[in-house]
């Protein structure tokens, strides 16, 4: 439907056939923060995505249109320049990559939009500039690879954008496969699937849609704080490089080295890694239970040690459990806002959607969004 939409603006506005590719949004269904400690997520591409329709044209310009804002941008291919509109750059981000890499672009034209909630945490610009990045590939026969298109998007984000964000989204977006989640390991890059086949269950996203100022300034004190650990544990233990070497027992048999806070940050970092090679375990067993169990402790560890959930997420979580609806739930994302991830018996959903929407309301007098998603295929061609 949303791709078919996309394609008839293109061919309206230009006139000729373009290519359509689609790039999915990303859920991390454990391992929050574990990223910039070189630990391991456990990320999925999602049915929410972007798709963009895209073809050459005869100049050295481009145009591209966003679709769900009626807006249009056009730029020079020798002259790439930050854009105050904010969205363009993520494209453009991805074009000056391939300039850099000396791969050659011509000028093209580009219609996308899609069905990804802006400000919901699922990786909407990850998932723009795997689409672009896809999409030129393909365009100019250049013949990268996956992993070098997810490091070419990524690299735009910290280079153009300015968001010094990990590799997590990109590669969610562009590797994902359908009924399967994969563990990430943040410090080699090495990938393997699981299975995460949901007969009883279905995975349903409340999204507070608040955001507080404090995600930003928040997240880089918590690098910090861990980074400031990792020092105390060097003195120790000089083959320590990060938090992803640390084991329990190491940490707190130095905890009176440690202020309590720092302490506590590391402690959650350690605990959340472990539980992410323990949820790889569960689930070779099909325990999705257990997996559940997992995803309550790591939002109690970011809400309690990490200090980046609110009283939003705090509620929400509560909220399901109390419900008795769901064998698992948690704040996803950065925190200090966005949505919660709940593994709700699949009997149960409406009851389950209409529960929560009525108590957020209630209780903050907010109106809450829900989304139910399932697990799809990475970044391709249509």
């Amino acid at each position: 439907m949303i791709a078919q939409s996309i394609k008839n603006k293109f061919v309206s506005f230009f006139q000729n056939d373009p290519r359509i590719i689609r790039s999915p949004g990303r859920i991390n269904m454990i391992g929050e923060h574990t990223d910039y400690n070189e630990g391991f997520v456990m990320p999925a591409a999602i049915d929410k995505e972007i798709v963009c329709a895209i073809n050459r044209n005869k100049t050295n310009s481009c145009t591209l249109i966003a679709s769900d804002l009626d807006e249009t941008h056009r730029f020079d291919l020798d002259n790439l320049q930050k854009s105050d509109k904010g969205w363009p750059n993520y494209i453009l981000g991805v074009v000056e990559q391939f300039q850099k890499k000396g791969l050659e672009i011509h000028g093209f034209d580009c219609v996308f939009g899609g069905d990804i909630p802006l400000g919901a945490g699922l990786s909407s610009s990850a998932a723009v500039e795997c689409a672009i990045a896809f999409a030129l590939n393909e365009l100019y026969g250049h013949n990268l690879s996956k992993i070098e298109l997810v490091k070419l998007s990524q690299a735009a984000e910290n280079q153009f954008v300015g968001v010094n964000c990990g590799i997590m989204d990109q590669f969610a977006s562009m590797h994902g496969k359908a009924d399967q989640i994969f563990r990430l390991d943040c410090k080699t890059l090495e990938f393997e699937y699981f299975n995460f086949i949901l007969e009883d269950y279905r995975l349903v996203l409340c999204d507070t849609q608040v955001k507080h100022s404090l995600a930003s300034s928040e997240y880089n004190t918590r690098r910090q704080e861990c980074e400031a650990g990792v020092t105390i544990l060097q003195k120790h233990y000089p083959e320590i490089h990060s938090l992803r070497e640390v084991n329990i027992n190491q940490l707190k048999s130095h905890e009176n080295e440690f202020d309590p806070v720092t302490f506590k940050r590391c402690k959650y970092v350690v605990e959340e890694i472990a539980r992410v090679l323990d949820c790889c375990e569960l689930l070779k067993k099909g325990d999705l239970v257990s997996f559940g169990q997992n995803m309550f402790k790591t939002h109690e560890g970011l809400s309690k040690d990490y200090e980046v959930s609110c009283k939003e997420l705090d509620f929400l979580k509560d909220q399901a459990v109390a419900s008795g609806l769901v064998v698992g739930a948690r704040m996803m994302g950065g925190g200090f806002g966005g949505c919660t991830l709940n593994m709700v018996k699949i009997h149960e959903v409406d009851n389950f959607i209409q529960s929560m929407t009525k108590a957020f309301k209630a209780k903050l007098g907010l109106d809450l969004k829900t989304y139910l998603v399932n697990i799809v295929n990475g970044t391709s061609k249509l």
